[in-house]
């Protein structure tokens, strides 16, 4: 009997984008730079494995300052940003901190700082609790921004300043569809709301579903590599839903390879967020070899070319 072969199309742009890289090699530096320990405000980035990766390396991962036991040493933020609170803390507790706020998150703070600076009402679009969205409203006074997550909250939604200034600002890492949705109804109850200048929808997580889009209709699986907790990989996850592919798995530290559903099928399609480092892309492929015989063809859709800077701190 002839064996079957499975047509793996593994999509490119996928994993590590500018910002991770960027924020896995502060800590890294740092490391370099003052000796260990060195304290990481929350996750650096949303991956268990290189979590643990760093912390091997001598990085203590905490969620508050205060669980910093020895305040001599540094501290990183994350790459999701923080609030203004925790740089005063800091300051205040003499910590010295390095910033690994992706420069594209720091825009998004920009934007709010400017537009309350200019009394707007700001509408925020993003998910509740994300550390992302609560580093950005720790940005500014909660009197000038409101989150909205769905199209029910934009019928909901009342001002809180009675000037008919309005302006949206987004999490970098949503749904391009759902959020366009959101705000051509945002355009429709405030004509005039002010735009960003440039979509905050970062470029890495615009790639990325891109790039799910254009395989999805032609699979009968996706495999999104990527943590519970990684919003861009959850959006991976629903984009190749909504574009044509019936299941779609995220592939996180706990889930198991669906080795029936792999048997099973001609066509699968594999991706991985921005937070997911190569290697597990690459270990779950073999995983699939050793199930059944594969034909893998990688798909580019467009080529990323983009770097950040490191903080000045760590160049000297």
């Amino acid at each position: 009997m002839v064996q079957k072969i499975v047509n793996v199309f593994l999509a490119s742009p996928r994993g590590f984008c500018a910002g991770v890289d960027r924020a896995v090699e502060i800590v890294k530096k740092t490391i370099n730079k003052f000796g260990t320990p060195v304290y990481v405000r929350h996750e650096i980035v949303h991956n268990q494995f290189v979590v643990k990766n760093l912390r091997s390396q001598g990085a203590i991962f905490v969620e508050e300052l205060s669980e910093i036991e020895d305040k001599s040493r540094p501290v990183i933020f994350s790459a999701h940003g923080v609030p203004k609170e925790v740089v005063n803390e800091a300051k205040l507790n003499n910590i010295i901190y390095i910033d690994a706020t992706c420069p594209l998150v720091t825009k998004v703070h920009k934007e709010a700082e400017f537009l309350a600076k200019n009394e707007f009402n700001i509408i925020f679009i993003g998910h509740k609790n994300h550390p992302e969205v609560i580093g950005t409203m720790g940005q500014i006074d909660n009197n000038y921004i409101t989150l909205i997550e769905s199209k029910e909250d934009v019928e909901s939604y009342v001002p809180k300043i009675n000037n008919n200034k309005f302006a949206y600002i987004t999490q970098t890492t949503l749904s391009v569809d759902d959020t366009l949705e959101i705000i051509s109804l945002l355009k429709k109850k405030y004509p005039s709301i002010k735009d960003p200048i440039k979509s905050d929808i970062c470029y890495a997580t615009t790639n990325r579903q891109e790039a799910v889009k254009q395989l999805a209709k032609k699979c009968d699986l996706f495999l999104v590599v990527g943590s519970k907790s990684s919003s861009n990989s959850q959006r991976l996850v629903e984009v190749a839903k909504r574009f044509g592919c019936k299941e779609s798995i995220l592939m996180h530290s706990e889930q198991e390879l669906p080795v029936d559903k792999i048997r099973n099928c001609s066509n699968i399609g594999i991706t991985s967020g921005a937070s997911a480092p190569e290697i597990l892309v690459e270990n779950l492929i073999n995983e699939i070899k050793n199930i059944t015989e594969i034909k893998l063809e990688e798909v580019v859709t467009s080529i990323e070319k983009v770097s950040f800077q490191l903080p000045a701190m760590l160049i000297k």
